[in-house]
């Protein structure tokens, strides 16, 4: 059967002779049971090139033990996420559901042993007045055999302190740990037993410290290129799993990869990046079609739950449910079949040669507020160009005046986000102005859409004999809202277009 659970836990490094340190004294501990000792083996799999390691994900399959199986865990901020698995027989594969969890990573490559951990643990158990089991902690001697591409295998041993939380407050942990450092026990600088056993074979993140206007422009680019790649890794499982927000951050993030290797384009060789804005604008696209049908049904459906009970007529509210429901169940299919096609993990292969081994040109070596604030400052110009060029007289090419003029603003948004590691305040001021306008000029498109959506139902409707009179006045109220964003327009502008504002592009 499978589980899931939030591992709440501190690791410690202790020297081979420390005594185990008495628990008993924590407030709120009754008892600490008589300690077990259990012998654990486990082989932790990963794929040739180790990319779960590097993402702070374990896959192992453990024996001995009161939790023997399967086990998955996945970084939540500094704990982890723990999803569990039978143990199966011998020589069976790993678990399709873990490895789905794990597909951004894993993709379609082979998931194969990388290193076997034998464990001789004591277990010491903290129980509460109520005999609730509040933590456990454990004192592990830890032999670990990682095979090598040469043949060899790298041995390894060492001892550590484990407080893991299980139904007491967080304040049981904070009170053992602080025990536990008094008694000579050092904060473990690993975040797990496998990254241990692996060490160096594990490639350490890029790194790019203090980031400033002062800083090498390439340096600026590559850590919001890194940080973009990641939240698009750590998004396709939700997304997968159409879980909320799942599907709109993993696009926020793919547009955000794309738009920062448009805006400054002039810093990579656009032979190795322009291709790869391709294949971005592809899943971006496939993203877009599941979250649009989403929105769009409960948008309509918020509408009608509005409306007063004698004004909605005929069972409108259950025509929209089922029909743009299964709009966004095929989209989402689609999605899932994009994502788990060989074109995807290729595009997932070259982010990671990306932001490994960034594609830069000789303007990358020069200072940010030299170079990015002039590549930013085109975005603005570009938002600048669109507004001053007027509202075309039709209604058709007004909208489109709109929505050029949002997705510009975007860019820009982007941009400033993708700087204000570096330009701190000036930066963020301008992103979240340019998200304003995006998001005055984002309702103005969605009531266009909807406005669409409508007319075509209030069609079908009509011809089917059904009344049309709800769906003509969710039509009105959505032309009413999309007066009110144009009204909301020039105000939204005045701000991105202040100068004093944006002196810091000069």
């Amino acid at each position: 059967m499978a589980t899931k659970h939030l591992e709440i836990e501190h690791k410690y490094d202790v020297a081979q002779d420390l005594p185990w340190v008495d628990l008993s004294s924590v407030d709120g501990v009754a008892a600490v049971e008589p300690a077990q000792v259990v012998a654990l083996t486990a082989t932790y799999y990963d794929t040739p090139a180790l990319r779960l390691a590097r993402a702070g994900i374990t896959l192992r399959r453990r024996t001995g033990g009161s939790d023997a199986g399967w086990t998955m865990k996945l970084p939540v901020g500094s704990d982890r996420e723990e999803h569990g698995e039978p143990l199966g027989e011998d020589g069976e594969p790993v678990p399709a559901a873990l490895l789905d969890l794990v597909r951004a990573w894993a993709r379609d490559h082979e998931v194969r042993p990388v290193a076997t951990l034998s464990t001789a643990r004591t277990v010491h158990l903290l129980v509460g007045p109520s005999g609730q089991l509040l933590a456990e902690g454990c004192d592990d001697v830890v032999t670990s055999e990682a095979p090598q591409p040469d043949g060899s295998v790298t041995l390894s041993h060492w001892r550590e302190w484990e407080i893991e939380l299980l139904d007491g407050p967080p304040e049981v942990l904070d009170a053992a740990g602080k025990l536990m450092r008094a008694a000579g026990a050092a904060p473990s600088p690993w975040p797990s037993k496998l990254a241990r056993a692996l060490g160096a074979a594990v490639p350490n993140p890029p790194a790019f410290g203090q980031l400033t206007e002062h800083s090498r422009a390439g340096d600026v680019l590559h850590a919001h290129l890194a940080a973009q790649a990641d939240a698009l890794l750590g998004w396709d499982g939700p997304a997968r799993r159409d879980e909320p927000d799942g599907v709109h951050k993993m696009r926020v993030a793919t547009r955000r990869l794309r738009s920062a290797l448009g805006t400054f384009r002039r810093l990579v060789d656009r032979d190795v990046t322009d291709p790869l804005r391709v294949e971005l604008k592809w899943i971006a696209t496939v993203l877009g079609d599941s979250r649009d049908a989403e929105v769009l049904r409960e948008r309509l459906l918020a509408e009608i739950s509005a409306e007063p009970d004698d004004l909605v007529m005929g069972p409108i509210a259950a025509l929209i449910e089922v029909e743009l429901r299964s709009d966004h169940r095929k989209a989402h299919d689609r999605l899932v079949e994009a994502l788990n096609s060989d074109r995807y993990f290729r595009l997932l292969d070259r982010l990671d040669a990306l932001v490994a081994d960034p594609p830069f040109t000789p303007p990358a070596d020069g200072r940010a507020d030299r170079v990015v604030t002039k590549l930013v400052r085109r975005s603005y110009r570009r938002v600048e160009r669109l507004v001053k060029a007027g509202a075309p007289e039709s209604p058709t090419g007004r909208d489109h005046w709109y929505h050029e003029i949002r997705k510009a603003a975007k860019r820009l948004r982007y941009a400033g986000e993708a700087v204000e590691p570096a330009f701190g305040a000036p930066a963020a001021t301008l992103a979240k102005n340019a998200e304003h306008l995006q998001e005055v000029l984002g309702e103005h498109q969605d009531s266009v859409v909807a406005r669409q959506a409508l007319r075509d139902l209030g069609a079908r409707i009509h011809l089917e004999g059904e009344n049309a009179f709800t769906i003509g006045r969710l039509h009105a109220l959505e032309q009413a809202r999309a007066d009110e964003a144009a009204a909301e327009f020039e105000a939204a502008w005045r701000a991105v277009s202040d100068k004093h504002l944006r002196s810091w592009l000069r």
